[in-house]
């Protein structure tokens, strides 16, 4: 599906689609809300997770915790559809702009986006703090995923 990489021109300044992926076989995607811009998460594709997500204009990611591509929403039921992929000069870096509706939701601990929290910037000189963004769960993953391991790992 993808071309070989042969040249800077082509990379650059073709309509040939020859991503470049890292050692690992990844690149990594940002994913925004189409219709609001809010950007959702940031992930990982393989080859086969980004030739599942052309064809069937929904996410799929690679997880690098558990070394196994994963279609987005297959257990929570929110599914990103996927309306347009923008690649970047070097083709080395996606953005992908998806539609998840009014109260869909992207982040495993239950928030519609995982970007719910910034790095306080004031008054860090001793130690770096979190500060929520105020934003309200859309699901309870409790409910939602029951006794399934949390992909999050230490």
């Amino acid at each position: 599906m993808f071309n070989k990489r042969i040249s800077i021109e082509q990379v650059e300044e073709s309509n040939e689609l020859a991503p470049k992926f890292d050692e690992k076989g990844l690149i990594v995607v940002t994913t925004v809300d189409a219709s609001t811009g809010e950007v959702l998460m940031t992930g990982y594709m393989n080859q086969e997770a980004l030739e599942k997500t052309i064809k069937t204009r929904e996410s799929y990611y690679f997880s690098r915790s558990h070394q196994a591509i994963w279609h987005k929403g297959a257990t929570s039921g929110y599914t990103q559809k996927v309306l347009e992929i923008l690649i970047d000069d070097d083709q080395d870096a996606l953005f992908m702009k998806v539609e998840i509706g009014e109260n869909g939701a992207s982040c495993h601990v239950g928030y519609k986006s995982c970007f719910y929290r910034k790095i306080k910037l004031e008054d860090n000189q001793n130690k770096a703090e979190l500060e929520s963004l105020g934003h309200k769960k859309v699901f309870d993953p409790n409910k939602v995923y029951g006794d399934a391991p949390n992909p999050t790992k230490l």
